[in-house]
């Protein structure tokens, strides 16, 4: 076989059937070392193949490791053609692929698999099987079933995953083995994948992959990494044969990822004489550390070993799909795309409180809530139980329909398609506040004899509010979209219907004035002081106890007390909490800048009601009965405040170096983690 020439560069390095039959180990290995040799001298092409060979033996790396296992490591076996392919599609049954659901609810387990696809169904006709027309079982069925992969994007016919898996192509790997002891596995090495289509620009020659006419190009143009998204050429002038072996910087955004050598599966203990031996050779400073260590990690398949650096920001990512439509399932697919899959967490599939107690002595963790002001709130509450500390910040991506703690922290009213490598630039940059949260102590009315009191909730939804408690007309419009959307789920399905439905039942209460007698079945006092006389006079039909700025989706109901020397602006973290009341006037101003009738600013608040009446916590509706209230400051939250732009970005080569110099500071061996 002869070596290729200068003129047949274009086909591509790692992409050309010659250097893979050597890879493979069953054609002419004097390919790959002519392929080799030409990376270093383009016009050797016409040298004898002894010589390539020994030239391929001198460079440094061929003195780390072998051409052939630099292949089998780097993932890029798959590029190798199968001869034996001619299989009809209706021979036998076809294997069911693991879907993404799958690998989520088994991510944690005993049984987990490294670097097994995250399968979601596609019908994107742009869209071709990873396995090209020479290896493809179904190249002449256009509308067979496809998957494509939600952690290195290839797309594979359902009919073809058999094939795939005998090529051994897997996806990017999520974690590492606890008996592993060799000192390259602390580095995260890239994943490269042939690209059809790509965007941007070619790592090596700044040059970019389409051409022309090129939509339905089946050709391979480009090899790129799916942790840190470089893409090369697939020339030989291009991607060069250092690159496979290399270790990966996680590219723009390794500060937030977390590295695969982070995540430890542990190996089940082994009762042999030579562990015993090995453990009785400890000093007791050692045994005693490990037990610690396997006392808290008892039971669990994995454990997480950070490595402190202060230029890293771990981030966890809680997705509700249930927020926003179809909104959240997308965001899912796209953090898992640009992050370790493993820090990326299906709310509807499982709560947070087992990934947050994983992770929870992971040095500068952050949190990134996708979902409505609820989802924050409930993670805000696991937090509370878990006590970590330091508490990781949180920081917001509105999926919801109000997200009015989302807009006071300036992350906006809701997820407008803005790219996620931005929203990853944004939680890292983004400022560290406080957020007052208040306690919720309910009792029932002790001015009432049993007798007399009326049907409805002896306790509210939430014990705790990070945004707003109120009662009367508000929450009984909140509380009609609930039951509805509690009957009717279908019917709720975008933010704009949500917002219909609000509108309407808005006005429908109006008409009817349900709330217009609540001034005469409240009584409030603040810090000693009762409002109750002045709520009569003005006959409020709502009350509202507010500790951010923004309420209603996005309306400003303190106003700028600026002018008014008995009060101060508004702030949430300041320990105080507003009393605002609204007339059907007031309420209906809100929509054009106006603010309620400011009562109080105070510390503590006693309520006590009369009658059943429509109250709501952070959105959180309900008829509460006759009660006692008493609002208290609970606590403070650190949340991540969107900065208004990015100060730096960091450089892929200083990311190389910080991760380098870190990742050697690994002491522990990895198979202290047993159990």
């Amino acid at each position: 076989m002869n070596p290729p020439s200068a003129a047949g560069e274009d086909k591509g390095a790692a992409g050309s059937s010659s250097c893979c039959r050597g890879a493979e180990g069953g054609g002419d290995t004097r390919s790959a070392a002519a392929a080799a040799a030409a990376l270093e001298e383009p016009g050797v092409g016409s040298q004898k193949d002894e010589s390539l060979e020994d030239k391929l033996r001198n460079l440094t790396f061929r003195k780390q490791v072998s051409y052939r296992k630099a292949i089998s490591r780097s993932g890029l076996q798959h590029l190798a053609p199968v001869h034996s392919l001619n299989i009809a599609v209706s021979n036998g049954p076809v294997k069911e692929p693991r879907t993404a659901l799958e690998w989520t609810l088994r991510q944690w387990k005993e049984n987990a698999v490294n670097g097994e696809h995250l399968w979601l169904e596609t019908n994107v006709s742009g869209d071709l099987c990873y396995l090209g027309e020479d290896s493809c079982q179904v190249k002449f069925a256009k509308s067979a079933l496809r998957r494509k992969c939600a952690a290195c994007k290839i797309v594979v016919h359902n009919a073809c995953m058999e094939q795939l898996e005998k090529i051994n192509f897997h996806c990017k790997p999520t974690f590492r083995e606890g008996g592993s002891r060799s000192p390259r596995e602390n580095f995260v090495r890239h994943h490269w994948v042939h690209r059809r289509r790509q965007e941007g620009k070619c790592k090596q020659c700044g040059k970019g992959f389409q051409q022309k006419f090129s939509f339905h190009s089946k050709e391979i143009v480009a090899i790129s990494c799916s942790w840190c998204k470089q893409a090369f050429h697939n020339k030989v002038t291009c991607f060069m044969l250092h690159h496979i072996e290399e270790p990966c910087s996680l590219g723009a955004h390794a500060a937030v990822i977390v590295p695969p050598t982070w995540i430890i599966k542990v190996k089940k203990p082994q009762n042999s004489l030579k562990t015993s031996t090995r453990r009785k050779k400890r000093t007791s400073f050692k045994r005693k550390a490990s037990k610690r260590g396997n006392e808290e990690n008892k039971g669990r398949p994995f454990v997480i070993k950070p490595i402190s650096s202060p230029l890293m920001k771990p981030l966890l990512v809680f997705v509700n799909p249930k927020s926003g439509g179809n909104q959240g399932t997308k965001v899912l697919q796209m953090f898992m795309w640009y992050l370790n899959p493993r820090q990326v967490f299906d709310l509807s599939q499982e709560g947070p409180r087992d990934a947050l107690e994983l992770y929870r002595k992971v040095p500068n963790l952050r949190i990134l809530a996708c979902g409505g002001d609820g989802t924050v709130g409930w993670i805000l509450s696991i937090l509370d139980e878990l006590q970590l500390n330091p508490q990781p910040p949180v920081a917001v991506l509105p999926l919801g329909t109000g997200n009015d703690l989302a807009r006071t922290l300036s992350w906006g009213g809701g997820y407008t398609d803005e790219p996620v490598s931005k929203i990853l630039c944004h939680v890292e940059d983004g400022t560290i506040v406080q957020l007052d949260r208040w306690n919720l102590q309910v009792e029932r009315n002790p001015d009432l004899p049993q007798d007399e009191l009326e049907d409805g909730a002896r306790k509210l939804p939430l014990s705790v509010f990070n945004n707003y408690f109120s009662l009367g007309f508000d929450a009984h419009v909140t509380l009609e979209f609930h039951e509805s959307r509690e009957a009717n789920p279908e019917k709720f399905n975008s933010r704009f219907r949500n917002k219909m439905f609000y509108a309407g039942a808005a006005f429908s209460d109006f008409l009817q004035r349900s709330s217009r007698d609540l001034s005469k079945h409240v009584k409030v006092v603040c810090d000693g002081t009762d409002l109750t006389p002045k709520i009569q006079e003005l006959k409020f039909q709502c009350i509202v106890f507010l500790n951010i700025p923004r309420y209603c989706a996005g309306t400003m109901p303190w106003g700028n007390p600026s002018d008014h020397r008995d009060f101060e602006p508004q702030r949430h973290d300041d320990g105080y909490i507003e009393v605002i009341g609204f007339t059907m006037a007031s309420l209906a101003a809100l929509q054009v800048g106006g603010h309620g009738e400011r009562l109080h600013q105070c510390r503590e608040v006693t309520l006590l009601t009369y009658k059943s009446i429509p109250m709501q916590v952070d959105g959180e509706p309900c008829r509460l009965a006759p009660s006692l209230i008493r609002i208290s400051l609970r606590n403070q939250a650190n949340m991540v405040q969107k900065s208004k732009r990015r100060t730096s970005m960091p450089l892929l080569n200083d990311i190389h170096k910080v991760h380098s110099a870190d990742l050697r500071r690994v002491s522990a061996p990895p198979d202290s983690f047993t159990m």
